[in-house]
């Protein structure tokens, strides 16, 4: 899966841009048609310490998924989006077997 990565407001750094595409990486485990990914880590204009939003677009065979988290670090950030993220791939992956199987009693 190809991953592209942006940073808006600051610069990323190696080890940020690695744990980010780790993560979505991982995503694959549970949907192999998976086919891009876009990854924007924004810091917001906000007076409290959550001000670190992670927007993760995905794009799968037949649909687009996204997830958008805000927390104090972009590690959480990233980890929230994956988890809500992992939530519609299973569900994506569920609807596509019921429909599968729906048309074979046709």
């Amino acid at each position: 899966m190809t991953t592209n990565i942006q940073s808006v407001h600051f610069d990323a750094d190696k080890k940020l841009i690695a744990f980010a595409t780790e993560k979505v990486n991982k995503l694959t485990t549970f949907h192999d048609g998976l086919m891009s990914s876009d990854i924007i880590m924004r810091l917001d204009k906000s007076s409290t310490s959550d001000n670190k939003v992670a927007e993760i677009k995905i794009l799968a065979k037949g649909q687009e998924l996204f997830s958008k988290k805000q927390s104090s670090s972009f590690e959480e950030s990233i980890d929230l989006a994956c988890e809500a993220l992992k939530t519609q791939i299973k569900k994506h992956k569920e609807k596509h077997a019921g429909a599968k199987t729906g048309l074979k009693g046709l």
